[in-house]
């Protein structure tokens, strides 16, 4: 039984925020140090990781093993608005690319230090709406 209406947050939430968090940050460290493109891959898989928190909490079971942000706001239930709805798909789609480069220094082309600094400022704006789900608090 989904556990939206208890007082306590499953532990596996618990731990997907943390982990969202921990990704976030790292995503900051790497465009610090000027590895753009994996500015990209973590601030996916910081978003992919609160949506699965969202998701723990909706369903009351560990949420599927995905990749896709869409699938993940449908099974958590979400409409965010919509400029984090657009981000969230454009980001989506560079999920695979950034995991699996056909051509790395086209890679590197594509995600310059402008552009990954957009992606990570647009992914803490993502983040920070998410966080405020009430799915996400204790009583």
């Amino acid at each position: 039984m989904p556990t939206k209406n208890s007082l306590r947050m499953r532990k596996e939430t618990k731990n997907w925020l943390k982990m969202a968090e921990y990704d976030s940050t790292t995503a900051d460290h790497m465009l610090a140090s000027g590895r753009y493109v994996y500015v990209v891959f973590m601030c996916h898989l910081s978003i992919k990781k609160m949506l699965k928190a969202i998701a723990s909490e909706e369903t009351g079971k560990t949420p599927p093993k995905t990749h896709n942000l869409l699938y993940l706001l449908k099974l958590s239930k979400i409409t965010p608005p919509q400029s984090l709805h657009d981000f969230i798909s454009i980001i989506n789609n560079a999920s695979i690319p950034t995991r699996y480069p056909e051509d790395f220094d086209k890679l590197i082309e594509v995600y310059p230090k402008e552009i990954a600094h957009g992606y990570l400022d647009k992914t803490q704006e993502v983040l920070q709406w998410l966080k405020q789900d009430h799915r996400l608090k204790e009583s």
